[in-house]
């Protein structure tokens, strides 16, 4: 009998044993603690639930908000769960009325510091797994508060540039409205989207002082409150206003944006993030950073993509975000904040 009969011996061995070993142990218990949508109330808009542990959960508008379409609004939102992992929600769609799930900081390491995440999917979907909930344990251990965003689809039959942008900028004034209650920095507010979700981090970057005009009534209770993000991170993003040589007005007082993509692999993302890169450069916006990996490809979130360069991108936002301030304990002026004031001051040239 050759070396390798015997391998194949021994290894039908081995299953049989741990097989017959298996036959012997208790079933496994089934998963615990299965996130699902909540139920549906005649008349009532949907009460959007967690997706992790402890979240806030909170729409983004009042009931009866001109904003909401009155009749889908009480339609429950469809979730895809992971096939593998129990509990795990991948994707969500069939999304009427916009939320936030707040995970607040621990508060021994608290920054004041708030990220909202807001998911891509193509405005098809959601991609709440990779891109909001993986995102929040990460963030936590630099003593950051995560905000995942559920914002309205284009599948839903929204418009993405229109209702998708108002409620990532709705979700930034709500959050800067809790600030105090949350011990959250107001001026350490800022946006972190992928892909679809990317593209309205951009336009919220330079599209704020028009909303805030919009907004101002005085029977809207987050009258006065800005939406202007104090940072913008944009991961592999989608198209920005600057695509197909658009020429959107830039605030002076723009906030810092990092932008990360892979390259070769992921061509026409990278044009993209050029393109918003080149526009705010040319413009003089203080603090932007950009990395364009020569290896990878779309989508991942934060994962370590087999240890190649372009899984190391977390490491390089939290390098810039610590750079410009954010890290510091609330109420510490941010680097970013004292260069923005300072570009704001220069005369136009």
């Amino acid at each position: 009998m050759g070396w390798a009969d015997k391998r194949i011996l021994f290894a039908a061995g081995f299953l049989l044993t741990a097989t017959a070993a298996l036959a012997q142990l208790p079933p496994v218990p089934p998963a615990q603690g299965i996130p699902k949508p909540g139920p549906v109330v005649k008349g009532k808009p949907y009460q959007p639930q967690t997706l992790l542990p402890g979240g806030i959960v909170m729409p983004l508008y009042p009931a009866g908000s001109s904003f909401l379409n009155a009749k889908r609004v009480s339609e429950a939102e469809v979730y895809t769960m992971d096939a593998f992992v129990p509990g795990r929600v991948e994707r969500i769609v069939n999304i009427h009325n916009p939320s936030i799930e707040v995970h607040l900081a621990r508060q021994a390491d608290n920054t004041g510091a708030a990220i909202i995440l807001v998911p891509g999917g193509g405005h098809r979907t959601l991609v709440v797994g990779i891109e909001g909930i993986d995102p929040v344990p990460f963030f936590f251990n630099y003593g950051v508060t995560t905000i995942i965003l559920r914002h309205r689809l284009r599948q839903d039959g929204y418009d993405a540039k229109v209702d998708a942008v108002y409620d990532l900028q709705q979700a930034i004034r709500l959050v800067r409205a809790h600030a105090a209650e949350w011990k959250l920095d107001p001026k350490k507010i800022g946006v972190m989207g992928f892909s679809a979700g990317a593209e309205l981090t951009m336009a919220a970057a330079i599209q704020y002082p028009e909303f805030d005009a919009k907004n101002n009534a005085p029977s809207d209770p987050l009258a006065g409150i800005t939406s202007r993000p104090d940072f913008v991170g944009s991961i592999y993003p989608g198209p920005s206003l600057f695509t197909k040589g658009g020429t959107p007005p830039i605030p002076k007082d723009a906030p810092p944006s990092f932008l990360v993509c892979p390259g070769w692999g992921d061509k026409v993302h990278a044009v993209w993030a050029t393109e918003y890169f080149s526009a705010m450069l040319n413009a003089g916006i203080p603090n932007l950073e950009m990395h364009i990996y020569a290896i990878g490809t779309h989508g991942r979130g934060l994962s370590y993509r087999e240890g190649t360069s372009l899984g190391t991108w977390p490491t390089r936002f939290t390098d810039w975000f610590r750079d410009l301030g954010f890290l510091n304990k609330p109420g510490v002026e941010t680097l970013a904040a004292r260069d923005v004031a300072a570009f704001v001051k220069q005369p136009p040239k």
